[in-house]
């Protein structure tokens, strides 16, 4: 037993030496989009700014605010209110009233198949007219300049598909502690810096801002492709990449920012749609995940009380790995770098989620959402 916990110590420390630097050599490949320098030798396509709404009445002022104040010029504003049961309808009609840009389509029902999300950004895409579309969630707040600059990026780098890493607000320590360990856990998922990579098979795409062309967008399935996935925007880049599309994702530092959840039990509820997903709906690679999450991430802290010797040393370098990690991995998610003193814990708090995630998919055959319930059947059924 004591060779079987040696052994396995010392892989995992061999893991998060490699994966260490593999992080944070990636992260410092990935470009700023506060650094770009729009010029004026490049065209302004016309860009579609697509922005589906369901009860977002606590924030969606001050974020569209900030996307009617960009200075780019050649855009058109389309809010898709969907079925919203809170002032969201209100809140929109009187910025409306101040702002003749905005295009409010409101939808009153979800055709069979359809997640509300996917049909709502769907449905504002259809009756887009740019040559570019960018899909954005409603609660992200932009700088003025952050639309031009992403748009002359992705014209001089010739992208298709650019997507941005927004700063991450989040109220009280526990939640930034979350936030810092699941940009880690997407960054081992995901590999995001070689998205921009044709040869590889890595993908990125974030919610808060994807910008793509309007063919590249049509020729990949539009999201119809994905229409029942929790999990779009990460399946949207899937689809862009799978079909040899070029793709990059920015730093957003300074320049995007979201306030992802305001409480412990919103962050729960709101990754529980997306965790079973992510995973296929295998219980499998939930067993498999949970396992490699606790070795991985839990045991090292735990090893130092519990093992002696050449092991407690093991352990102590493997977590003070991961403590160097997180510091140096903080500061690219504008996040504070002691909060990877919570690593361990966050990690037992993902695994919660993705269980009752699970469990509760089985227990009620799907997942409801806003309001909205939608099969294990249906979900399945939707691979990508």
């Amino acid at each position: 037993m004591d060779s079987f916990l040696l052994y396995t110590s010392i892989a995992i420390l061999c893991f998060w030496i490699v994966f260490g630097i593999d992080l944070m050599i990636g992260n410092r490949s990935i470009n700023y989009l506060n650094d770009v320098r729009p010029s004026g030798h490049l065209p302004a396509p016309k860009l579609s700014v697509i922005i589906p709404a369901r009860n977002e009445e606590r924030r969606i002022q001050d974020a569209l605010q900030s996307v009617l104040n960009q200075d780019y010029q050649n855009v058109e504003f389309i809010i898709i209110n969907d079925r919203s049961t809170d002032r969201t309808g209100d809140i929109l009609a009187r910025m409306q009233s101040v702002d003749s840009r905005l295009r409010i389509e409101h939808l009153t029902t979800l055709p069979k198949g359809w997640l509300g999300k996917n049909y709502a950004l769907y449905s504002g895409a259809r009756k887009a007219t740019g040559e570019l579309l960018l899909f954005m969630d409603a609660d992200v707040v932009l700088q003025p300049s952050a639309i031009s600059k992403a748009v002359f990026y992705l014209l001089k780098n010739r992208l298709d598909h650019l997507t941005i890493g927004p700063d991450i607000k989040m109220p009280g320590r526990l939640l930034g502690m979350f936030s810092l360990a699941f940009l880690i856990f997407l960054s081992l998922y995901a590999r995001p810096w070689k998205a921009k990579d044709i040869t590889s098979k890595r993908y990125i795409g974030i919610g808060g801002f994807n910008l793509l062309r309007t063919e590249v967008y049509n020729a990949v399935g539009t999201h119809q492709a994905i229409a029942m996935r929790p999990d779009d925007d990460l399946k949207l880049g899937k689809l862009v990449k799978k079909q040899k599309y070029r793709q990059e994702l920015l730093w957003g530092k300074d320049m995007l920012c979201v306030e992802w959840y305001s409480s412990v039990r919103e962050l729960i509820d709101g990754l529980m749609k997306n965790m079973f997903a992510a995973v296929e709906y295998s219980v499998v690679a939930v067993i498999a995940a949970s396992i490699a999450q606790f070795a991985f991430n839990v045991w090292p802290l735990l090893g130092i009380f519990f093992t002696s010797g050449i092991q407690r040393l093991i352990n102590l370098i493997i977590f003070l790995a991961i403590l160097i990690l997180c510091w140096d991995s903080a500061r690219f998610y504008s996040l504070k770098r002691w909060y990877g003193i919570g690593f361990p814990l966050c990690s037992l708090l993902f695994i919660y989620i993705l269980w009752r995630s699970m469990l509760l998919a089985i227990i009620n055959n799907g997942i409801n959402w806003r309001g909205t319930h939608y099969s294990l059947a249906e979900l399945k059924a939707n691979k990508v």
